[in-house]
């Protein structure tokens, strides 16, 4: 285990000198520390269109094709995926466009979130509509409490459910709370995505296939997979405390190229909170982590923290976790504790949940 280390991750701080580009685009953004996100942007639509358009482009010799297609996985995949993501996360949490450049703010969820398989408004109307005001309780309906969280068969559970039942749920959930501007946004997105996938297929199903279908399938997973390391250490006691069923993750690079994703305590918290101010807001409410026996790591993300957990490898995690207010006194006592917060909680008869 760890103790509580200087913060590295990032926080704003006001550039000395701006260059005509960032004057001009302050001006139609709604937030000046999301200057970043519109670079982003413009590097997401002249890498991955041009090279989507290019594999879709008749006549266009075979090693062309299989070069355009391998860059755009790459790039896809490895460069932008997490960035852009999380950059639609933060932008569906505070919107990113000033009211008379509204229409901007449909770019990132109808123009180029389908090339990261991210069906138009369907992630607005989950995570805002249906996640954040549940918190992973049981209507929530992405909620690992009654799942066993070092469980790789109770993941696989998990993901299937979504994959295959989760448009359905989730349309369910919003009609039941009269939420229906959020259900119609939801199934729009999914049937628009699938009609297009279903019309481009028979133009050309391997450019169709390399640019939406396989960001789709790899984007679903690892939104579960996400969703499941978040969720994953749930007090029996408090499950709706946002302190003890979500984690922190701190001083990673992660934090740094997905904009202080890590910190999904606070997020959950304030879900509003620009993504530069978590840092800070951590520091000055430590006493409060404290208090609730919150679970913090130090060096990794989500990602390793659902690896270590699918391998049982609690000497990993208990390696990573931060001993604020000096509740452990050894790996073991760390290991111990973990080991309780991962059990499942039983929300429906035992027959229907998934066995570890």
């Amino acid at each position: 285990m760890k103790q509580l280390s200087q913060l590295t991750d990032p926080v704003y701080v006001r550039p000395a000198k701006e260059s005509v580009f960032d004057r001009l685009f302050k001006k139609m953004i709604r937030d000046e520390r999301d200057l970043p996100f519109v670079y982003l942007t413009l590097k997401i639509t002249f890498t991955l269109w041009p090279l989507a358009i290019l594999m879709y482009w008749p006549g266009v010799s075979n090693w062309v094709w299989w070069v355009a297609a391998v860059a755009y996985q790459f790039f896809n995949n490895i460069t932008f995926k997490g960035p852009f993501g999380l950059m639609l996360h933060c932008t569906s949490h505070r919107a990113f466009f000033e009211k008379k450049y509204q229409l901007l703010n449909n770019y990132l969820p109808w123009v180029i979130g389908p090339l990261f398989g991210q069906t138009p408004e369907s992630y607005y109307s989950h995570h805002i509509g249906m996640h954040h005001p549940e918190n992973n309780m049981p209507d929530d309906d992405s909620c690992t409490m009654p799942y066993q969280r070092d469980s790789l068969r109770g993941f696989l559970h998990y993901l299937y459910s979504f994959v295959t039942f989760g448009v359905f749920d989730t349309a369910r959930y919003h009609i039941r709370k009269k939420r229906n501007k959020l259900m119609v946004k939801l199934v729009r997105g999914e049937l628009i995505f699938i009609a297009a996938c279903v019309g481009l297929s028979f133009i050309n199903f391997p450019a169709t296939f390399v640019v939406f279908i396989l960001p789709f399938i790899i984007s679903r997973i690892i939104m579960m997979v996400g969703n499941w390391a978040q969720h994953a250490f749930i007090c029996p006691g408090d499950p709706d405390n946002p302190y003890r069923n979500s984690i922190t993750c701190i001083n990673t690079k992660y934090n740094h190229k997905c904009w202080n994703d890590g910190y999904h305590i606070s997020h959950h918290l304030k879900p509003s909170m620009h993504w530069t101010e978590h840092p800070v807001y951590f520091t000055s409410t430590l006493d409060q982590y404290i208090v609730n026996e919150a679970v913090v790591f130090d060096g990794i993300h989500f990602l390793h923290v659902w690896a270590y957990l699918m391998g049982k490898r609690y000497d990993l995690l208990a390696k990573h976790f931060v001993n604020i207010g000096d509740r452990f006194q050894s790996d073991a006592e760390v290991i111990s504790f973990l080991k309780k917060r991962t059990l499942r909680i039983a929300l429906v008869p035992e027959s229907a949940v998934v066995a570890a």
